[in-house]
């Protein structure tokens, strides 16, 4: 995430000094990469530590509910009827998805109450600065900008971390194809989408689409790693898609 925070800002040009020179963005912009810096440490050693399924679901699913408390808290703007029914909904489904057997694969050991803790910590993160984030953009700035300053700040953060983490980090980087992907795909690209879709809906609504990925990453988790995943956490992986089938009719009846 420091290499792609690092690819961020240098796309974002010009315009992302602009945001970084934007006093009226300044507050929104050190909140947003604090919190880039803080789930990008948590977010991996939850999935390390209580696996990537469950990991995911911890961290991804607290996220939308800390977005929503960040709109009512900072703009007295509290969400719509749609919306809590939604995340009612998603949150079951991610409890259940947490309270089901999960096996990790690969012969690793498991320390759920530290890999559960980390990830709680990231899922808070995660809501943060993506609430930072729609905050900056829709202060005028572009998303490649907004994208750019936010995670180019903590990039030199992050790289710092990777040269101090020991020769265990390292020796990872001669893994060049794994690393290039993770570099472009769920960084560089991702991050780009997201903040055009905060342009368009509300942060607690991209937060709560965003559930869509631990659902994903079950799947994978399960097919490619080994990891298992009781009957409670199928049922919620179900609960989740209902739940943002939810949400988009909400976002389509405002509009």
């Amino acid at each position: 995430m420091g290499g792609g925070g690092l690819i961020l800002a240098i796309l974002g040009g010009r315009a992302t000094r602009e945001v970084w020179r934007d006093a009226s963005v300044r507050s929104a912009l050190v909140m947003g990469s604090l919190g880039a810096l803080v789930y990008s440490l948590a977010f991996y050693t939850g999935m390390a530590y209580a696996g990537i399924s469950l990991g995911n679901v911890l961290a991804l699913g607290l996220g939308p509910l800390v977005a929503a408390c960040a709109v009512w808290l900072f703009e007295r703007n509290r969400p719509s009827p749609w919306w809590w029914g939604a995340v009612g909904g998603a949150l079951v489904g991610v409890g259940l998805m947490t309270s089901s057997e999960v096996t990790l694969g690969g012969d690793r050991a498991a320390n759920l109450p530290w890999g559960i803790a980390a990830a709680l910590v990231a899922g808070v993160a995660y809501g943060i600065f993506t609430y930072a984030l729609s905050r900056i953009l829709r202060a005028g700035h572009s998303p490649r900008a907004s994208t750019g300053a936010m995670f180019g700040a903590a990039s030199p953060l992050l790289l710092g971390v990777l040269f101090f983490a020991g020769p265990g980090v390292m020796e990872g980087l001669t893994q060049a194809g794994p690393i290039a992907y993770l570099i472009l795909g769920p960084m560089v690209i991702s991050y780009l989408a997201i903040g055009r879709a905060l342009r368009q809906l509300s942060a607690s609504s991209v937060t709560l689409v965003s559930l869509l990925e631990p659902v994903v990453a079950t799947v994978l988790a399960f097919s490619l790693v080994g990891e298992r995943v009781g009957l409670a956490g199928w049922w919620g992986i179900t609960l989740v898609v209902c739940s943002l089938s939810l949400v988009s009719l909400g976002e389509r009846s405002k509009n």
